[in-house]
């Protein structure tokens, strides 16, 4: 099966936002564990806004509606970082 397919199948169930760290929680067990400072937007939120997440999908990915945040599964599974912004 190659790498592609297990990312395109990956589902999350359950999101945590630490003060350091983004943890999603996969159906398949798996954990995925990113430094916040990946996405700045989460980094630099309020908590309530951290904690105001949705599925979209059926888990493909993560919506923060308040932040304007949207991440897929497929690339917290890559590595992806958000994109660097230009203010």
């Amino acid at each position: 099966m190659s790498s592609s397919v297990v990312e395109a199948s990956a589902r999350a169930m359950a999101v945590e936002v630490t003060q350091d760290e983004l943890v999603v929680s996969l159906v398949d067990g798996r954990k995925i564990v990113v430094p916040l400072a990946w996405f700045p937007r989460l980094l630099h939120a309020t908590v309530a806004l951290r904690n105001g997440w949705e599925l979209l999908g059926d888990g493909v990915g993560i919506h923060w509606d308040e932040i304007d945040e949207d991440l897929s599964i497929a690339g917290l599974l890559r590595g992806a970082p958000a994109p660097p912004t230009t203010i």
